[in-house]
């Protein structure tokens, strides 16, 4: 009789246990939270619980520190109260009438301004663009600031760290972030590390995830941001990491993947915009507040040819209240009148994007998508297959860039005269949980170059019909759904 009251004892202690946890979900996860994502979490811990809740503690909140973030705030004070935040007298005659809006939102988002005067020029081939950056760095008097995701010391990227190891050489001063989780991942990041001490730079992660040092955040908050700072006169970003376009991983060079990029060289008063970037992301990772290497907006000589594009810097991560980016994107598709043209390698889009693009097409406007013929990342490319058959009904044409190529370029142009370019891909992940850094562009020769790269990707690829989709098999479309289910979960 002592045993099973023991037994009956446990049984509803467990009985209770589960359902004070199940009544604490339905109170704590839908607070702040997006429905689906609040629904995706509740299944999880409704249906598998000890599972459900391990992982809902390892990653279910998609806040930094509230030390970075209070960091972040401070900066973003910093930029509104410098030139930086107010920017330059616009000429926008030119403008889209829709367009000072936009920059507002941006501005008021992430503290950065539309600033005049600016030429960039997009670099697509793998190799040019991490000589060209080397070439810049060669040009160096006073400082260099390096960000990328994933930095690896290989055959594809030894002369940048040359180039690195010279200006040290002639009294520069290089400093190198690199995000923690995604370089110790690659290979050779041993001798990675090793060639950055070597060589002298200061250099120090990204979000580190080091509990026993304690710096630690949810492990999946990554800093994805790719960007270069000469001298605060010369700029790089775009999608391209510091890597063998291989990314020397067995698995990779198996399959024979090599990744496409998309990369842009910027000159002009926006160049001290990227620079803040990197000052603020230094700022937080080391403690180091520099002041000195912050370029006054104003010793920056402008271009004043007819050629002269506005720019507009947008950060955007888990340190901002307000998905920056996604709010962009969202904005200017609404606005779109005759194209919306989207490159993205992972295309896991929320409610409110679908309903932007899916209306966009609706109404007329020439949407299309490029994407990869195949995935590097087995969830992510079944969740991004699982939208194609709502894009292709409301019209959106769906271009995929042949293997064994990864098209991993991320921007989109809009009309005639408007274009992102960066580091944000065009899914949940980069809209939440990773710090990014985008572009905007008003330049019609920018837009121009932005139209002959999507020709380029449409004359080597293959569009996906609404027939020949339909006739993919159930066993693929069912696979596509249930990791459309699992990406909700943030």
């Amino acid at each position: 009789m002592e045993t099973q009251a023991v037994t009956v004892l446990v049984a509803v202690l467990f009985f209770v246990i589960d359902l004070v946890v199940k009544i604490a979900a339905l109170i704590i996860l839908p607070r702040d939270r997006k429905p689906t994502a609040a629904m995706a979490w509740l299944l999880a811990i409704f249906f598998i619980p000890y599972l459900g809740i391990f992982f809902f503690l390892l990653i279910g909140s998609a806040k930094l520190p509230k030390k970075r973030r209070d960091r972040q705030k401070e900066i973003d004070r910093l930029i509104t109260g410098s030139a930086v935040g107010h920017g330059l007298p616009l000429d926008r005659s030119g403008w889209p009438t829709w367009l000072p809006s936009v920059a507002e939102l941006n501005h008021a988002l992430g503290s950065m301004a539309m600033v005049g005067g600016n030429r960039a020029e997009l670099v697509g081939d793998y190799p040019a663009s991490i000589a060209g950056m080397a070439a810049d760095i060669d040009t160096a008097t006073s400082f260099v600031h390096v960000e990328f995701y994933i930095v690896s010391f290989d055959d594809a990227t030894r002369e940048f760290f040359a180039a690195m190891e010279r200006a040290v050489r002639r009294g520069v001063t290089v400093r190198v972030l690199l995000d923690h989780v995604a370089s110790v991942r690659a290979v050779g990041h041993k001798e990675t590390f090793a060639e950055l001490d070597r060589i002298g730079v200061s250099w120090s992660f990204m979000l580190p995830v080091q509990p026993l040092k304690g710096r630690y955040q949810r492990p999946d908050l990554r800093n994805h941001r790719k960007l270069v700072v000469v001298d605060g006169r010369v700029g790089w970003m775009g999608s391209q990491n510091l890597t063998d376009r291989s990314y020397n991983s067995p698995k990779n060079i198996a399959r024979g993947l090599q990744w496409q990029e998309l990369m842009t060289r910027v000159t002009g008063p926006v160049v001290t915009g990227i620079n803040v970037i990197f000052l603020g992301d230094w700022w937080c990772e080391t403690d180091e507040l520099i002041t000195g290497e912050n370029v006054p907006i104003a010793e920056v000589v402008p271009d004043r040819s007819p050629e002269a594009m506005d720019c507009q810097v947008v950060p955007s991560g888990p340190g901002y209240d307000g998905e920056n980016n996604l709010r962009l994107f969202l904005e200017l598709i609404h606005a779109a009148q005759e194209k919306a043209i989207i490159t993205s390698p992972y295309f896991v889009p929320d409610e409110a994007m679908m309903y932007a693009i899916t209306s966009a097409a609706r109404r007329g406007v020439d949407v299309q998508l490029f994407v990869s013929e195949i995935g590097d990342q087995g969830p992510v490319w079944h969740a991004q297959r699982s939208y194609y058959g709502e894009l292709l009904r409301a019209g959106v044409q769906i271009w995929t860039y042949p293997a064994p190529f990864i098209l991993h370029a991320k921007h989109l142009s809009i009309d005639d005269q408007v274009a992102v370019i960066g580091s944000s891909n065009m899914d949940i992940r980069s809209f939440a949980l990773d710090l990014e850094v985008s572009l905007l562009v008003r330049g019609r020769t920018f837009v121009d170059g932005m139209r002959e790269v999507e020709a380029g990707y449409r004359a080597i690829g293959s569009r996906i019909t609404l027939e020949s989709w339909e006739r993919e098999p159930r066993s693929a479309t069912f696979l596509d759904g249930l990791a459309r289910l699992t990406s909700a979960l943030q």
